[in-house]
């Protein structure tokens, strides 16, 4: 395992959660729920999602490398256009959405409700998620699965602390807009440097 790939990983994911309706999801669970329940249930829906990403990205590594790298040089392409795109209607969009699926929830709820709902919330958001698919394209990329693994789910992992602990109050003081156009260069780099592999260029 390289502990350069997973911190590789976790530097491109970490970014891109942290505006994505993941945040918006874990901060509306925080606000019905205790931290605790809603952290343990949340993270465990991101450790699903990150194994089945990380074991497609490793069936798609089994292709030629130059059609793995031309793959996944238009997947961080589009990775970066969809980080420019996305704005606040969505986390607006995604807040009302959570509100309504836990609306018929009891006002106390116990430990195991709340984890067992956060679980369920974050997995079911997280199928087709732009850190799933992007776990997937590093998995085909670097043929690393635990360090990718590792990578994205602890990038998934504090993303939930953060919004599980100071989600509000992180919203009000980081500019999301510039973490999301951060998210799209950095994939715009991934995307130029992985389209050179797949020439040849490197």
């Amino acid at each position: 395992m390289s502990i350069t790939v997973a911190l590789t990983v976790f530097a491109l994911i970490l970014p891109a959660e942290l505006p994505d309706k993941t945040m918006v999801a874990t901060l509306v669970l925080s606000t019905r729920y205790p931290p605790l329940p809603v952290w343990i249930g949340v993270t465990a829906g991101f450790a699903v999602q990150s194994v089945v990403a990380v074991a497609a990205g490793d069936l798609v590594s089994l292709l030629p490398s130059d059609i793995v790298h031309g793959v996944t040089a238009v997947m961080f392409a589009i990775g970066a256009a969809l980080m420019l795109r996305s704005g606040k209607d969505d986390v607006a969009e995604e807040e009302r959405a959570i509100d309504a699926e836990l609306a018929d929830d009891p006002a106390v709820p116990s430990f195991r409700r709340a984890m067992l709902t956060s679980f369920g919330v974050l997995f079911a958001a997280e199928w087709g998620d732009l850190s799933q698919i992007l776990t997937a394209n590093f998995a085909a990329k670097y043929g690393d699965p635990i360090a990718v693994f590792i990578g994205s789910w602890a990038a998934l992992a504090v993303v939930a602390a953060l919004a599980v602990l100071s989600g509000r109050a992180l919203l009000r003081v980081v500019p999301l807009d510039w973490v999301r156009r951060l998210a799209a260069v950095l994939f715009a780099a991934m995307a130029v440097v992985t389209g050179l592999e797949a020439v040849g260029a490197f």
